[in-house]
């Protein structure tokens, strides 16, 4: 149903004979048996199953939220498997290749809905951050030992008669101890304030006034995520996914907490973004909602049964009559 023609050659993400067991106690629940499902570039895919049908499941390992069995097949980006086990690529795979928006919105009631907005590009874009932190913690370690060494000696800190050589470490292991923790402590600190400071100008929040402008929030920047509609928090949820600028788009069930009318104009939104080029993988219940889509991938216990036109769903969706005779 949309403009658009996909990109037919290597699928942009395959999830391979995916299996998914959860364990409640010594109860084992199987959702996923074996299902695989490939998207290509510039597709808008709707994953159509009945609630326990295991469709948020498939979006949460194709998003790398969760690990299949081990005895499961694979989720493969650009055609390179996706491995979890590795940090610094995952994140980057959660934080910058996909954006995902969750049923339930998961805003930070804390934050205002420009805050929210530029989440995702606030997260540090590689392991600098952490390496600041490392090089903080081994100075202040440093300066702290120095000092202790030096307070059991010249300054006179430990009595004459008290200084041996283990009560000397012992006193300069607890200030580089001390010395590490203040330091880290003043990095935080000055963190936190470049970080507000970016929080109301600089790059991040120049993007997530445009990303959320295009959702015509503009008015609604200082508001407070209870202050909003249904539908105003979820245009903050995709806006906030796509502050990024994600390859993919992963939606689960977007409308599920909304009625029709707010549903609709949610949808819309998303079609002209899939009309500008933006990959979508999308779970629903209601074949209604599929419809936008490209193409259906029917999910029913656990497996992928098959493949079609969303068009083809269309003809599932109650007429008028048969809902006036419902009513009736």
């Amino acid at each position: 149903m949309n403009d658009p023609t996909p990109d037919t050659g290597t699928p942009i993400l395959e999830g391979n004979d995916l299996r998914k067991t959860y364990h409640l106690g010594r109860v084992k629940v199987p959702v996923l048996h074996g299902a695989s499902i490939s998207v290509n570039q510039g597709e808008w895919v709707a994953i159509l199953g009945s609630s326990g049908s295991g469709k948020s499941t498939l979006l949460h390992l194709l998003a790398g939220l969760d690990r299949p069995d081990q005895d499961s097949g694979d989720v493969r980006y650009r055609g390179e498997k996706v491995e979890l086990q590795d940090g610094g690529k995952t994140n980057h795979y959660r934080n910058r290749t996909i954006g995902f928006v969750f049923q339930f919105y998961h805003l930070l009631p804390e934050l205002d809905v420009l805050e929210n907005g530029m989440l995702a590009n606030l997260v540090p874009r590689g392991r600098s951050a952490g390496v600041l932190v490392f090089i903080m913690a081994l100075l202040g370690g440093v300066i702290g030992a120095l000092m202790g060494f030096q307070a059991a000696g010249d300054w006179g800190l430990l009595p004459l008669e008290e200084r041996t050589e283990i009560r000397s470490v012992v006193l300069a292991v607890a200030c580089a101890i001390i010395g590490s923790g203040m330091m880290i402590a003043i990095f935080q600190g000055v963190q936190a304030l470049w970080l507000k400071t970016r929080m109301r100008s600089g790059d991040a929040a120049d993007v997530a006034r445009s990303t959320l402008g295009d959702f015509g929030l503009e008015k609604r920047y200082q508001h407070r995520p209870r202050e909003l509609s249904g539908g105003e928090r979820q245009r903050v949820a995709i806006g906030r996914a796509l502050g990024s600028n994600p390859d993919l788009l992963l939606a689960d069930e977007p409308t599920g907490n909304l009625d029709e009318r707010t549903g609709t104009e949610i949808l819309d939104l998303l079609q002209e973004k899939h009309r500008a080029g933006l990959t979508i993988v999308m779970v629903t219940h209601d074949p209604k909602v599929a419809s936008y889509a490209d193409r259906v991938v029917r999910l029913r216990n656990g497996r992928v049964l098959q493949n079609e036109d969303a068009d083809s769903v269309v003809d599932e969706m109650p007429t008028t009559d048969v809902l006036d005779e419902t009513i009736g």
